[in-house]
């Protein structure tokens, strides 16, 4: 599954909207995504799964790059 993941580049910053970064990686679940990042200084925000009309919808966007981790 894909998931879109909104975090800040560090663990000390704050959340600020307008900071906000998207990342899309393939795992399995949302355990597996925090995994994956854990060696990464992120500040993640929210991880959300994305499937069907959610995904076509997402992967139009010039930003969409799947990430290997």
């Amino acid at each position: 599954m894909i998931y879109k993941v909104l975090y800040q580049q560090s663990r000390k910053e704050m959340p600020v909207r307008e900071n906000t970064e998207t990342l899309y990686l393939e795992a399995t679940d949302v355990r597996d995504v925090r995994k994956k990042l854990a060696d990464k200084p992120y500040n993640v925000e929210f991880i959300q799964p994305l499937s069907g009309k959610f995904l076509d919808y997402e992967k139009q966007s010039a930003k969409f790059k799947l990430e290997k981790l």
